[in-house]
């Protein structure tokens, strides 16, 4: 289980001076004012303005595109305040942000599900923040979010961005503080069907989290490459593995991974469902690294964005050596053998493998007993080499697809396996960009999906409106013609499938 984090503050080595001035509230409403100004971060203005000037340095972005998100940490300033303004930084100072949602852990307060803030405004040394009115609305709409002061009015985690986006964002901007609380998978689970709605260009996403609690620098900087890793990987259940897998690693002097980690399941439950996002790691320090910092107890800092992939669309002419295509439908078939026999993997010598093999693409592996589906499962894109993810799909396929019981390796001489290497999705604009027979199909809307392999037109004989309806309504749970609105978004991808039966006279199978 992972471990509870109760009151983990880090980074409160020195006081400012000044008190912090602010107007009064508005008639009927409680300003939150601040909690951590003197402590984590300068309470007055001016010295916060330099601070801040220097650890921005550059009045450019760091890249062309824009972030839907951020992993930023939330300790003092003198600490984090440079790896947490690299990823503000990456943000377009002129944009105007519909809603910003700043999500972060309870650190002070402990209770289960979410608590907002609606009250009145955030006060900062730098002026006031006002509360978005979407706040209200999902309080009214959602049971599992309540509107709560109590756990805000000592929190540190969603103060300390703020002064952030005040000196960054040029127009003005509105917040939707939430506090998780608890440790409650299901929390995150929740939360996120609430909000993969809004999860769109034009809001942002911040989730407030600093990494591993007090390991030695050495062990930090392993145990955090893991658990930003994991979040790269965009799968909730690698990250929950991970970050328990570092923790029997590096405890007992490891707390925890990630006291955000409810947050960033979070985040990672809404984009799992959105193949085409990626996350690249943008800095990383950890407590260590400042000469106000102990090296043997330290608290790792890491910013990450989350980015729309917009890669090239492969050429149609992608194919790969037969002999590449045996050896993968090979590792797929001992793959699952030898997990259903002994709980193992079999191992594959780094020497043996190429370029083909080692590439990053989303694949999908499919199981037929008889003829008839037995499994099938993947992915749209990997971080991880081809060949791992095959290796994932498989065993995936045979024992995680619901639609049926696992697969028992007494079956697995009467089970075909069929590989679909995918290209990078295409978003299209209108039906007519779709080639039946050619390309997959990916339908979206909210956080429903699904999806058709291209080689599902040949096996049913449907025509262009029979293949969208069913993925529609079958495979995304939406209505039979919803492919035709405008809200919903349309993917094309093309597939290199190969299976077992293209070449017969391969010993895949006992006795064959």
């Amino acid at each position: 289980m992972i471990k509870k984090l109760g009151s983990v503050i880090v980074g409160v080595l020195f006081v400012f001076s000044m008190a912090c001035h602010s107007q009064p509230a508005e008639k009927g409403k409680t300003d939150r004012v601040p909690a951590v100004a003197g402590s984590f971060y300068p309470s007055d203005a001016g010295d916060l303005t330099k601070m801040l000037k220097a650890f921005f340095r550059t009045e450019t972005t760091s890249s062309d595109e824009q972030p839907l998100a951020l992993v930023v940490p939330h300790a003092g300033y003198i600490f984090s305040g440079e790896v947490a303004a690299a990823g503000f930084r990456m943000l377009e100072r002129d944009k105007s942000f519909r809603h910003i949602f700043i999500i972060g852990p309870a650190h002070r307060t402990w209770f289960n599900g979410a608590a907002i803030y609606t009250q009145g405004n955030f006060v900062t040394p730098l002026g006031k923040v006002p509360i978005d009115p979407l706040a209200s609305e999902l309080v009214q709409k959602h049971r599992l979010i309540v509107d709560n002061q109590a756990p805000h009015k000592e929190e540190h985690c969603i103060e300390v961005q703020l002064p952030f986006l005040q000196y960054w964002l040029k127009k003005p901007f509105s917040i939707i503080p939430i506090l998780v609380g608890g440790d409650s998978e299901k929390t995150a689970e929740v939360l996120a069907e609430m909000l993969s709605p809004y999860f769109t260009n034009d809001n942002l996403f911040v989730i407030s989290a600093d990494f591993s609690h007090y390991p030695a620098m050495e062990d930090a900087v392993k145990a955090d490459k893991s658990t930003a890793d994991a979040i790269a990987s965009n799968d909730p259940a690698e990250f929950l593995t991970t970050i328990r897998r570092n923790e029997e690693t590096y405890g007992p002097e490891l707390v925890t991974s990630i006291c955000g980690w409810l947050p960033a399941l979070t985040l990672l439950k809404i984009t799992e469902k959105i193949p085409e996002t990626e996350y690249r790691k943008v800095m990383y320090r950890n407590s260590g690294h400042s000469s106000y910092g102990d090296r043997e107890r330290v608290v790792g800092y890491q910013v990450m964005a989350l980015f729309r992939r917009s890669g090239p669309e492969k050429s149609d002419d992608f194919d790969l050596p037969e002999s590449d295509k045996l050896r993968l439908l090979e590792l797929a078939r001992n793959t699952i053998v030898s997990f259903l026999s002994h709980r193992s993997l079999p191992t594959v010598p780094e020497k043996s493998l190429n370029t083909n093999l080692t590439m990053k693409a989303g694949a999908f592996v499919t199981l037929k007993k008889n003829g008839e589906l037995r499994g099938c499962i993947g992915n749209f894109a990997s971080q991880n080499p081809l060949h791992q993810t095959i290796q994932e799909m498989a065993i995936s396929s045979a024992i995680r697809d619901t639609r049926f019981t696992p697969v028992t390796i007494r079956e697995m001489d009467r089970i075909d396996i069929e590989i679909s290497v995918l290209t990078p999705l295409k978003r299209i604009s209108s039906i007519d960009e779709f080639r039946l027979g050619k390309d997959g199909i990916y339908i979206r809307k909210g956080n429903r999906s699904g999806t058709f392999l291209p080689q599902v037109a040949e096996e049913t004989g449907w025509t262009v409106e029979e293949f969208l309806g069913h993925c529609a309504r079958d495979k995304a749970g939406l209505n039979w013609d919803s492919w035709r609105q405008d809200d919903v978004e349309l993917y094309t991808y093309q597939a290199l499938v190969f299976g077992e039966e293209d070449f017969p006279d391969a010993r895949f199978k006992k006795g064959k």
